[in-house]
Order: C-alpha cells, then structure tokens, then sequence
C-alpha cells in the first residue's frame, strides 16, 4: 500500500490516480470488482474537475465518482450516459472491458520513442 501525505487534496487525488492509471492502462491492474475499466479520472484531470463538481453535475454522491473511479462500481446506464454527455465523449472511450492503451500509444503507436525513429 502506498500512502503519500500532500497538502492540497487535488494534488493528493491526482497522485492516487496516477497510480490507478498507471496500472490500469499497462494492464496489470484489475479493473476492481466492478470489472469494468474508465478513464474518469483522467478525464476530470484533464478538465481540471473536482470529484465533487463532477458529482454535482450528475446529482450523484462525490463518493459515487470515487467507487466509479476505482471500479468497485459498475454505473447506471443512466449514470454512464449522464458522463458521456458532460464530458463529450461516447461511453466506450470512458469505459472499456479490457484496459485501455496509454495516450501515448494511441498516438504515437509505440512505447519507446526509439522504436519510432525519436530523438537520441
């Protein structure tokens, strides 16, 4: 188990789900109990939105978002749509079966920058 004390709670949340990410997108973490993987934090990470404003949009608990997050919950349909529509995403670029790629494959197509011809 990991602990890491930070002052401000965004930075703490974001370091947590970095470590949750991290895993999740190299396919050695599980997608928790819910079996279901997402990209939810990183999507409010990249918004810059609080689990709580993100739990007021969709009028659930801000401790709903946290479960989500962890896949110890399977969402609604109600719930995965409501976070299609307020990130702009369709629902199978928030969720997933199977873990999903890290950005920078999608993109890049490769891990290793070298493999692509990349700077020395």
């Amino acid at each position: 188990m990991r602990v890491y004390f930070v002052i401000h709670i965004d930075k703490f949340v974001a370091l947590t789900q970095y470590f949750y990410v991290t895993e999740n997108a190299s396919g050695k973490g599980s997608p928790g109990e819910s079996g279901i993987y997402n990209r939810i934090s990183v999507l409010r990470a990249e918004r810059g939105v609080t689990r709580q404003q993100l739990a007021d949009a969709l009028n659930v608990n801000y401790q709903t978002i946290g479960f989500l997050e962890r896949g110890d919950y399977s969402p609604s349909l109600k719930l995965a749509f409501g976070l299609s529509e307020f990130f702009g995403l369709p629902v199978e670029a928030i969720f997933s079966t199977r873990p999903f790629q890290p950005l920078s494959e999608q993109v890049y197509g490769s891990r290793n920058p070298a493999e692509k011809g990349g700077s020395r």
